[in-house]
């Protein structure tokens, strides 16, 4: 099957890079889905699972990720997001505790900004809880 060249590059470490067969991504408008010699673009991505088809395996590989940009150029994936972790990599409890957090100062009284910022963090956190709930299930 083609393949494509794929680097996600987090905030803190280059993720992966190497080929993949199809990439799924969430954007603001959905999830979209990039396969070899996908037309040029730049697409928004927003926080959420991301999964990668890589050449050679039979599964699926999820990824929680953060927000960020794709840019598609010449058969090369560049995906560069906040975050980036393996359902392996995400610790449960502390995903949890924050989840708690967000939600306790949404309930509070706060400005716009405040309000926006709690929301980002209960999204963060409730995508690493589905995600590492999800990796564990099938075993990734």
């Amino acid at each position: 099957m083609d393949t494509f060249g794929l680097k996600i590059i987090a905030s803190d470490r280059v993720f992966y890079e190497g080929r993949c067969e199809k990439l799924t991504i969430p954007a603001p408008d959905g999830q979209k889905g990039i396969l070899p010699n996908h037309e040029n673009m730049v697409i928004a991505v927003n926080v959420g699972d991301a999964s990668l088809k890589l050449p050679g395996q039979e599964n699926w590989v999820d990824v929680a990720v953060g927000a960020g940009f794709a840019e598609v150029v010449n058969n090369r994936v560049i995906l560069l997001v906040d975050t980036a972790e393996r359902p392996s990599e995400i610790d449960a409890r502390r995903a949890e505790e924050a989840k708690e957090r967000a939600e306790e100062q949404l309930r509070q009284k706060q400005s716009i900004q405040e309000y926006y910022m709690s929301q980002a963090s209960l999204a963060r956190a409730m995508n690493r809880l589905r995600v590492s709930t999800e990796g564990k299930r099938w075993n990734l």
